[in-house]
C-alpha cells in the first residue's frame, strides 16, 4: 500500500489486501469464523427473497449486522440527483441518528459517501484512524469500520457501513462474504426497482388503455370532460380539474376529488378567483404556449405569490397543495385548454414521468372532446334541419281531426322519419308520411329536400301517381343516393274517398267508424331512388267517423319478427282506441305498440274526418 495512505486506513481493492493490513493480535468476534459464515450466507439467501427495498435493508442492518457481530450498521441509497444519499436503514445508532443523517451529499466526508464516490470497499482500524480520516463521524468507542459499496463503477446506487467496538481482523472468506453481500444487495434492489418499473409502466399501458375505452364511449361533450376529469382521481392525482377556452376566458367546466365538497370548492375558488392571464406559470402560461408546466414541489412562497389576497393564500394553503402538473388539450393544431392534476393528501411530488403520463392522456381527451364538439356541433345542425322538417302543429283543417306524433331514437344522432299535412282549397287533405335511410345532417338534409318537393308537387298536381312520378324523375335527375320510403294520401271529402299512393311505406291502418277494420293493400312499388318506377294509385272509401293512422316502421318492426306481425298489432290497438279524442287514441297507441328496446324512431300521423 502506499506511502501515502493513512496509518490504519484501507481502500481494500481484494481480500488479502484487507487482512494484510490489521495487527494480527487483533480480537476476532464471539462467534466462530464458520458461524459468522453460515449467517452471512443466510442473509444474502434471504436478498433473494426480498420483494421490497424495506426487507432488502432490515435483511443488511438486522441479520447481516447480526451475523458480522457488528455493533452498529446502517445502509444508504443515493437519490435520483446522484449528488444526495439518503439513509434507508440503521441498527444500533442513538436517539436522532436517523434524522440526523437522514440525507447527505455524496462529497460528504463521510465512509458512505466515500465509498459511493470511489465504488471501492473500505476498511478503516483504530479509532484514531477513523476520527482522522472522517472528522463527521461520532466518537463513540468504534475501533473497526467496514463500508461496502452497492454496485461498481458508475453503477454504485449506495452502500453498507458496518462499525464495531472492537478491533477486528476480517478473514479473506469473511471479506469475500461481505462482497457477496453487498453484491447481493445492490442486485436485490435492481431487481425491485425493475419490478416496480415494470408495475408503473402495466399500471400506465392499463390506465391509458382504460382512458380509451371511457373516451370512447360518449360523444357528449359535458359527459366526456367528466370523464377525462375521474380518470386520474385517485390512482395519479389528489385532484383534476379541467378548463377550457370559452369566449376569451379560462372556464372551469370540470372538477374530480374523492371528496365532493372540495369538489364545489375548487368550482367556487375558480369562479371567485380566475386565472391570472399575464401569471408567468399556470393554465394561461401553457395556454399561450403550448408548453406543459411541472411544478414537482409547491412551496409556500408560491402560494403566496399566486394569491390575489390573504385570504386566497390561506385557503390554497388549506388545501394541502404539494405538486401540480398542467398541460395542454390539443386538437388539430388548436388548444382547446388545459388540464392539471394536483396532489395533496396523497404528498407524492411529480416527476417527468408523471408529465409524459398527464401528457398523454391529456392527448388522447383532446381528440375525444374535439370529436365530440364536432359531433355536438353536427347535430345541433342535424336537430335545426329536423325542426325544419317537421311541423310543430298540423293545420286546423275543417271538417277533420288530426294528430300526430314523433319520439326519435335513444340515440344522439337524428333520424330521417318526416310526415305533413295540406289542407286543399275545397276541403281535401293531402296526407303523408315517409322514411329517408340512415341517420345524420344527410338523412335530415333528404328529408327537409323530400319534404318541400312533396309540396311543391302536390300545388302542381295532387294526384299521388303525378306526385310520386315526379319525385323519381327528381331523384333519376339528381343521382341521390338515398332511399326513401313514402306513404302519400289525397282525401276528397266530396267523393268520399281517399287515393293512395305508396313508395315502399308500411300500409296504413283505416278504421271505419263503427270499428271496423280495412285491410288495405301494402307498397305497391319501391321506394324513391330506385329508378323511375310505373307508380299506380289505390282508391278507398273514406267516410265520417273514418280514422287512418299512419306510421314509419319504428313502430311496426321487431327482431326475430316478420313486420306483418306488428302490423296487426296496431290494427288492433287503432281498433281498441278509435273512440278515444284522436291525439289521445295515437298516444295510447304508441305507448302500447311500440318497443322500447329498439333503436329507431317513431312518426305517426292521423286523420279522421268529422261529421
Amino acid at each position: 500500500m502506499a506511502d501515502t495512505t493513512p496509518q490504519g486506513w484501507e481502500p481494500c481493492e481484494n481480500p488479502s489486501s484487507a487482512a494484510d493490513g490489521h495487527d494480527d493480535g487483533s480480537v476476532t468476534g464471539p462467534l466462530p469464523l464458520p458461524d459468522r459464515l453460515t449467517r452471512l450466507a443466510r442473509v444474502t439467501s434471504e436478498l433473494v427473497d426480498a420483494r421490497t427495498v424495506e426487507e432488502v435493508s432490515r435483511a443488511v442492518v438486522m441479520h447481516g449486522a447480526e451475523a458480522v457481530g457488528a455493533a452498529l450498521a446502517s445502509m444508504t441509497l443515493v437519490c435520483d440527483d446522484r449528488r444526495t444519499a439518503r439513509l434507508v436503514a440503521l441498527s444500533g445508532g442513538l436517539a436522532g441518528d436517523e434524522e440526523r443523517w437522514s440525507t447527505f451529499p455524496v462529497s460528504a466526508d463521510l465512509p458512505a459517501a466515500e465509498v459511493i464516490r470511489t465504488g471501492r470497499r473500505l476498511v478503516v482500524t483504530g479509532r484514531d484512524a477513523i476520527l482522522a480520516r472522517f472528522s463527521d463521524v461520532p466518537a463513540r468507542g468504534l475501533e473497526t469500520l467496514v463500508t461496502l459499496p452497492l454496485g461498481s463503477g458508475d453503477d454504485v446506487i449506495g452502500s453498507i457501513t458496518l462499525s464495531f467496538t472492537e478491533p477486528r481482523r476480517l478473514e479473506d472468506a469473511e471479506i469475500e462474504f461481505l462482497d457477496i453481500l453487498g453484491n447481493a444487495c445492490a442486485q436485490s434492489i435492481g431487481r425491485i426497482a425493475a419490478q416496480h418499473e415494470a408495475a408503473r409502466q402495466r399500471a400506465k399501458l392499463e390506465f391509458l388503455a382504460q382512458a380509451a375505452t371511457e373516451l370512447a364511449s360518449s360523444l357528449d361533450y359535458q359527459a366526456t370532460l367528466a370523464r377525462v376529469a375521474r380518470l386520474a382521481v385517485p390512482t395519479f392525482a389528489d385532484w383534476c380539474a379541467i378548463d377550457l377556452v370559452d369566449d376569451g376566458r379560462l372556464r372551469r367546466l370540470s372538477v374530480a376529488h374523492v371528496d365532493p365538497a372540495k369538489v364545489q370548492l375548487a368550482h367556487d375558488l375558480a369562479e371567485r378567483y380566475p386565472a391570472d392571464r399575464e401569471a408567468a406559470h399556470g393554465a394561461w402560461q401553457v395556454m399561450r404556449t403550448g408548453r406543459s408546466e411541472l411544478i414537482a414541489e409547491i412551496t409556500d412562497d408560491m402560494l403566496t405569490a399566486g394569491a390575489v389576497d390573504a385570504e386566497h393564500a390561506e385557503i390554497a394553503r388549506a388545501l394541502h397543495l404539494r405538486s401540480a402538473v398542467t398541460v395542454p388539450l390539443v386538437a388539430r393544431g388548436r388548444i382547446l385548454g388545459v388540464m392539471t392534476w394536483v396532489a395533496a393528501e396523497s404528498e407524492r411530488h411529480y416527476t417527468p414521468d408523471d408529465l409524459a403520463l398527464a401528457e398523454e392522456l391529456a392527448q388522447r381527451a383532446a381528440v375525444s372532446l374535439d370529436n365530440a364538439d364536432l359531433h355536438s356541433q353536427t347535430l345541433a345542425a342535424a336537430v335545426q334541419l329536423q325542426r325544419a322538417v317537421l311541423p310543430d302543429a298540423l293545420p286546423a283543417a275543417h271538417g277533420w281531426e288530426l294528430a300526430h306524433h314523433y319520439s326519435p331514437a335513444g340515440r344522439t344522432e337524428v333520424g330521417g322519419d318526416f310526415y305533413d299535412v295540406i289542407e286543399r282549397d275545397d276541403g281535401g287533405l293531402v296526407l303523408f308520411i315517409g322514411d329517408v335511410m340512415g341517420r345524420g345532417v344527410e338523412a335530415a338534409a333528404a328529408m327537409a329536400q323530400v319534404r318541400a318537393a312533396v309540396r311543391a308537387y302536390a300545388a302542381l298536381d295532387p294526384r299521388p301517381r303525378a306526385v310520386l312520378g315526379h319525385l323519381d324523375e327528381m331523384f333519376d335527375h339528381y343521382g341521390s343516393e338515398q332511399l326513401v320510403t313514402l306513404l302519400y294520401l289525397l282525401v276528397d271529402p266530396a267523393r268520399d274517398e281517399a287515393v293512395i299512393g305508396n313508395a315502399g311505406h308500411p300500409p296504413p291502418v283505416l278504421v271505419r267508424g263503427d270499428g271496423t277494420l280495412v285491410e288495405l293493400p301494402s307498397a305497391d312499388g319501391p321506394p324513391l331512388g330506385v329508378g323511375i318506377q310505373e307508380r299506380s294509385e289505390t282508391v278507398v272509401a273514406f267516410t265520417v267517423e273514418d280514422t287512418l293512422i299512419a306510421f314509419t316502421d319504428g313502430l311496426v318492426e321487431r327482431r326475430g319478427e316478420d313486420i306483418t306481425e306488428g302490423q296487426a298489432r296496431v290494427a288492433c290497438a287503432a281498433q281498441a282506441h278509435r273512440g278515444k279524442p284522436l291525439a289521445d287514441a295515437v298516444a295510447s297507441l304508441v305507448q302500447q305498440v311500440g318497443d322500447p328496446s329498439r333503436d329507431d324512431d317513431i312518426a305517426v300521423l292521423g286523420a279522421r274526418r268529422l261529421a
